[in-house]
């Protein structure tokens, strides 16, 4: 064999791979996964409490096998549900979007916006997502406005708790939570509620964000926080098999872009992390329709069963 006879076969070789490599990871997006943590966080001898977590949905209206599993979550039987946002990914996309929603907006509920829900996503440059903050550049032209206001006003009317730089209580099973959240801090619209005379009267103390970024986990956890649910992540979306996230698209750490851990140091069963708040970041179920991948990091919704610290 020649060496060009040898360059050629490698070179077939590589793209080969790089096809299979993108194939997989669009075949990637339709895999569906129901990750499910325990969380010894409620008062003791209380029994458990299971509460889904769903975010970045990013739904187009001809997403239909993810709309029948979105659905599907309701055969759990959560007692309470909690949507980080980017739920909207498509100018059509609020009706799809409700019918998905539809079992679960019968359970008890609370959420926030991601960027999202106010506006369409757009082509930007995938470079972007590795400079130390990613909004600073690769925006190609003005953003179209979603209806975040129509979702917002349909999920409230079902019962769900908007809060977009509020605090409100829940009740699920039978329990109260204190809950806390904010307006996207990943534009900047977040604003941390006033303080609030400590209150006896709940059993659970929750944060809501759709970015994590540091400077909200951090009020949450002064704040009292138990546990914080976040999204925005994707997970890294384009991961490195045994190594991880290569990006967060955020401030957060590449070690805390996906899972469940503690904030801000390990998590509260580690040693370290006795002062330390629980920290739940979904990977979220879609993509950008520009960016229709994901590789070594499934989308994901995630059931968290809150148990008694034992």
């Amino acid at each position: 064999m020649t060496a060009l006879t040898k360059a050629a076969t490698g070179l077939a070789a590589v793209a080969a791979a790089g096809f299979g490599a993108v194939a997989w990871a669009a075949a990637e997006t339709r895999m569906f996964t129901l990750r499910e943590v325990t969380v010894p966080v409620l008062p003791v001898g209380q029994p458990d409490l299971r509460v889904l977590h769903i975010s970045d949905l990013h739904l187009t209206p001809s997403q239909h096998d993810k709309i029948a599993w979105v659905r599907s979550l309701a055969d759990l039987a959560p007692d309470l549900v909690v949507d980080t946002g980017d739920n909207m990914a498509h100018v059509a996309a609020l009706p799809p979007l409700l019918h998905a929603l539809e079992p679960l907006m019968r359970i008890p509920g609370a959420f926030v916006m991601g960027s999202n829900d106010y506006f369409a996503p757009s082509f930007k440059n995938p470079a972007r997502y590795l400079r130390a903050d990613a909004r600073l550049s690769g925006i190609l032209k003005e953003p179209v406005r979603l209806p975040a206001d129509e979702l917002a006003a349909e999920l409230s009317t079902a019962g769900w708790k908007d809060l977009t730089n509020r605090r409100d209580v829940v009740v699920a099973d039978g329990r109260r939570i204190a809950l806390v959240g904010v307006d996207d801090p990943h534009l900047d619209r977040d604003v941390f509620p006033a303080p609030e005379t400590p209150r006896d009267d709940v059993d659970l103390r929750m944060g809501v964000t759709h970015a994590p970024y540091v400077r909200t986990l951090d009020q949450m956890h002064t704040d009292g926080s138990e546990i914080v649910l976040a999204g925005h992540t994707h997970g890294g979306q384009l991961c490195v098999p045994f190594y991880g996230a290569l990006v967060t698209n955020c401030d957060i750490d590449r070690g805390r872009a996906k899972g469940l851990h503690g904030w801000p140091g390990p998590s509260p069963d580690q040693p370290g992390g006795e002062s330390s708040t629980w920290l739940n970041v979904c990977a979220g179920l879609g993509t950008s329709p520009y960016a229709p991948l994901r590789f070594a990091c499934r989308p994901e919704a995630v059931l968290v069963t809150l148990t008694s610290n034992r």
